[in-house]
């Protein structure tokens, strides 16, 4: 008789025996081991190839005795099919939000360079060393260098470097962040830092897992930009991974390996500035209404001019800031007042107690980088309605949705445009931006909800 001829792990697909039936029901339904596929079953794949091999070179009598109990090919079939519903589904993903998280929201796997100076056009400073100088900074400017890059899109990599010098992965946007003078990685990080309990985290802190059994594998660190609900569970995290940098809702402290990360302060935050007299300036403690105001003049006025620029807030001074109170503070003060959404006494352009607390702590939304400052923000940070955003709808609020996406980077879908016609395009560049906020399910369906169009004019 004619041997027929075999693949080496796939028969062929026209056999009708028993064991090839078995092998191809369990092909169509096993998960490769790389996305959590049990082992077992991918021997009991090898072991009905073979021998449904033995069986059709042996005899057709022998190929038709496989079906019969007890046979091996039907034991390992029988064994497959049972390995197959052993495959568990990730605890950590609720069966009823859609689509599970991605693996790259599990595990980071992003590999990272060692420490070195920082590289290319944006290179200043010496290498990195452990008696090097740290330079200060604040909370606010901390966060403010993160989000450049989340506006920009920065691509992860382990050996590129961005045009601050600063190396394209998790390590060298932290040492990025906080202003460090090289490229850091997770074993050193560290000594840059102080360590700190959960529960005192502020916006610029860092969570940090060093893998030192294997630093290639695991190793990863975000940036703490803020607590996403009261029961503290959830945080804003700015990190760099694969694709490109990201800002989204995290579990505390991370999708893996939650328990090894360990929050650091950097050891460098500015608590203020000199005044002329000699004493400090605390960004902390806010030091009353009394202190800011036309005629007014003194290092508070200075620190809060500085930290409005911080926030997007340097076009309202032509020169300084400076300790005299000028039209310019005031105006500064009340645009970021306004875009916090408040409105009336709430923004009159004097700090109080909530304004402070924001800017030092670097919380709360930036000044619009675009318009007067005079209400630009709260025109743009209120939602206008469900229903202006469904198929055949026609108007300028899809307009200014649409344009809003593209300058957050979330414009992919868009073959023309964006117009003031709600398209399936908008649709998903709106899924893609709320996908990034970590949502998913019904609170990642692509329309726009109130929460949705504050973030994305944030």
């Amino acid at each position: 008789m004619t041997v027929p001829a075999f693949e080496e792990y796939v028969p062929a697909s026209d056999c009708t025996c028993a064991g090839c039936a078995a092998q191809r029901r369990t092909a169509a339904s096993a998960l490769p081991l790389r996305y959590g596929g049990h082992p077992a079953a991918h021997g009991a794949r090898r072991a009905l190839v073979l021998v449904t091999a033995v069986g059709v070179v042996l005899s057709a009598g022998v190929a038709e005795a496989a079906s019969a109990p007890g046979d091996r090919a039907a034991e390992a079939a029988g064994a497959a099919r049972t390995d197959e519903t052993t495959v568990s589904v990730d605890p950590e993903v609720p069966a009823d939000e859609g689509d599970p998280l991605t693996p790259a929201d599990r595990d980071p796997d992003s590999p990272q360079g060692g420490p070195g100076p920082l590289r290319g056009t944006g290179a200043s400073g010496p290498p990195s060393s452990t008696g090097t100088t740290l330079r200060k900074t604040s909370r606010a400017a901390i966060i403010n260098r993160a989000k450049k890059w989340v506006s920009a899109q920065v691509p992860y990599s382990m050996s590129k470097y961005w045009s601050d010098g600063y190396r394209q992965d998790c390590s060298g946007y932290v040492s990025m962040a906080w202003n460090l003078p090289g490229n850091e990685w997770t074993g050193s990080l560290a000594k840059y830092g102080k360590k700190i309990a959960r529960e005192k985290l502020q916006p610029g802190d860092i969570l940090l897992f060093h893998n030192p059994a294997n630093p290639a594998k695991g190793s990863h660190v975000t940036i703490f930009g803020g607590w996403t609900d009261y029961t503290h569970t959830h945080y804003t995290a700015y990190e760099q991974t694969k694709p490109h940098t990201r800002k989204q809702t995290t579990p505390m402290a991370y999708w893996t390996n939650s328990g090894k990360y360990v929050p650091y302060s950097y050891k460098a935050l500015s608590s203020g500035s000199s005044s002329g007299s000699g004493g400090g300036v605390s960004t902390k403690a806010f030091p009353g209404a009394g202190q800011f105001g036309p005629g007014t003049s003194n290092t508070y006025v200075t620190q809060l001019g500085k930290m409005l620029v911080d926030r997007g807030g340097k076009r309202f001074y032509k020169a300084g800031p400076g300790p005299g109170w000028g039209d310019a503070d005031r105006r500064a003060t009340q645009a970021f007042q306004k875009a916090q959404g408040w409105k009336g006494k709430e923004a009159d352009g004097i700090p109080g107690p909530h304004t402070w607390r924001h800017l030092a702590n670097g919380t709360g939304r930036d000044i619009p980088a675009t318009g007067s400052g005079q209400g630009d923000s709260n025109s743009a940070s209120k939602f206008p309605g469900r229903g202006y955003f469904r198929p055949g709808q026609s108007n300028s609020h899809v307009d200014k949705l649409g344009k809003q996406l593209v300058k957050k980077g979330y414009g992919k879908h868009y073959l023309s445009g964006p117009g003031p016609r709600w398209t399936e395009a908008d649709r998903r560049n709106v899924e893609a931006f709320q996908r990034a906020q970590g949502w998913r399910g019904g609170a990642a369906d692509g329309y726009p909800g109130p929460e949705t169009w504050r973030r994305l004019f944030a």
